[in-house]
């Protein structure tokens, strides 16, 4: 195992982990945005209005996205197992 090849592992780790959470953190931040809105709008300056839709938001985005997320961490785990005997010897 070369150092080169742990570098790969780890850039496709943290490529595979940036794919699964964008879709989650992209979710939070419209909602959040649209919510600060409001309350700038209304002038109420309450902070647990922001956390439930954003919970409801995020419950939402991960529903929706489960499948696909699933589909990247396993084939990514595939082809991790898959090159195990590659990269012992």
């Amino acid at each position: 195992m070369t150092p080169e090849s742990v570098i790969v592992i780890g850039q496709q780790a943290l490529v595979v982990t940036a794919m699964l959470a964008a879709p989650l953190l992209l979710a939070a931040l419209a909602a959040g945005l649209v919510i600060g809105m409001f309350q700038a709008a209304t002038q109420i300056n309450e902070v647990t209005l922001s956390f439930i839709p954003k919970l409801m938001v995020l419950a939402a985005a991960l529903y929706l996205g489960s499948g696909w997320m699933l589909k990247v961490i396993v084939g990514y785990s595939e082809s991790l197992i898959r090159s195990i005997p590659s990269l012992i010897g």
